[in-house]
């Protein structure tokens, strides 16, 4: 195959798309129907419904909305604020709908354009750089169906298309396992923090008073006493694309930077948007001004865990995001330093391993991402 053998398309004539509708905060609800928005498309295209907890009304999906609902296979593309990320949605994502900062996309004839070529479309640097040349808006930069009109899309014959997405799968594929372990090891570190901090199940209880459940040797203090929530920094949105240094958001990674604003391990807390969200990073970081994090010195694996079981949403709904003094008022039961450095070291090998798995995730993603735009081109034959 070479790059002369391909047939140009205007893309709305070889695939579906749909933007979201513009969805009110008046809308908004407690549950129903889940809303996907851009931020839950992760940076590294993986989704996470549960990282933020917008719904509406199941009353009002089925009366207005029914016709934005997501399907299984659905390629998801954000359109606003961090734009271009690029997904799929599972079985295990719905039921869902969309937000406006979300487009779905899939082919719209299967014997001229194969979904996985599509989802790979979608993420080469052509069609990226395309759609930040269309981009519009000030602080919060965005693109919609009308731009997309305008993009045309080089297609070789069917069989190619089908050969280029099985070998960029194979990568996703090993990608996506990798994710499952980690998921899986995070899990089990999650698990142990529940069994000895919250059901009191830990090493020594048989021969440890508890009154009030409080441990002998335990404190309730409040996070203010133990450690400091310090202001994360500003990052443009343009200067979020260069560098390998996660720059994190209230959603987690937004975004990666050429310098780091920490040196890891670090936490991140949300405090505007997703209020409450508490994330981990053993690498070198720079936390934006949407959170909070707490310094490398004051970090452990302990607190980590201790703070994604803190209450941090305020029932105050005057209150814009997620206040400090407010935050640092609320109380936490502090261990022993002997039953603090148990945890660590258990949990400890089970994190190692997760960061070597994102290390490797990581060089696959790079090899992948080196062969797409080859691949796509002609340049490699298949």
């Amino acid at each position: 195959m070479t790059a002369g053998q391909q047939t140009h398309y205007k893309l709305p004539d070889v695939a579906f798309f749909q933007e979201g509708p513009g969805l009110r905060n008046w809308q908004w609800t407690d549950d129903g129907m889940k809303v996907i928005n851009g931020t839950n498309i992760l940076q590294d295209g993986s989704i996470d419904v549960t990282n933020t907890d917008k719904f509406i009304a199941q009353s009002e999906f089925e009366g207005r909305y029914r016709h934005f609902a997501v399907d299984e296979g659905d390629i998801v593309l954000s359109s606003s604020g961090t734009l271009g990320k690029v997904g799929r949605i599972t079985a295990n994502h719905l039921p869902l709908m969309m937000n406006t900062s979300v487009i779905r996309f899939r082919t719209k004839n299967s014997s001229i354009l194969d979904d996985g070529y599509l989802f790979a479309f979608l993420r080469s640097p052509h069609f990226q750089a395309v759609i930040r040349s269309f981009a519009v808006g000030g602080v919060q930069q965005n693109f919609g169906p009308l731009h997309l009109k305008q993009i045309r899309i080089a297609l070789p014959s069917i069989n190619a298309q089908q050969r280029i997405a099985d070998i960029l799968s194979a990568y996703d594929d090993l990608i996506e396992n990798n994710r499952r372990r980690m998921a899986l090891l995070e899990e089990a570190a999650r698990e142990l923090y529940r069994e000895w901090f919250v059901r009191l199940r830990f090493p020594g209880r048989e021969h440890t008073h508890i009154t009030n459940g409080v441990p002998a040797g335990w404190e309730s203090k409040p996070i203010g006493e133990v450690v400091t929530l310090n202001y994360g920094k500003a990052l443009k949105e343009e200067n979020r694309l260069e560098g390998t240094t996660p720059v994190y958001g209230s959603s987690g990674v937004v975004g990666s930077h050429s310098e780091a604003l920490l040196t890891g391990p670090g936490i991140i807390v949300g405090r505007k948007g997703n209020v409450g969200s508490v994330f981990w990073s053993d690498t070198p970081f720079w936390p934006i001004d949407t959170v909070y994090f707490v310094s490398p010195e004051e970090s452990s694996l302990f607190l980590y865990h201790c703070l994604k079981h803190v209450p941090f949403q305020s029932s105050d709904v005057a209150v814009p995001g997620l206040n400090r003094t407010y935050a640092h008022s609320l109380k936490i039961l502090v261990p022993s330093r002997t039953i603090r450095n148990q945890f660590e070291d258990v949990v400890a090998p089970l994190f190692a391993q997760m960061a070597k798995l994102r290390t490797m995730n990581e060089k696959l993603r790079a090899a992948r991402d080196l062969l797409l735009p080859r691949l796509m081109s002609g340049e490699i034959a298949v």
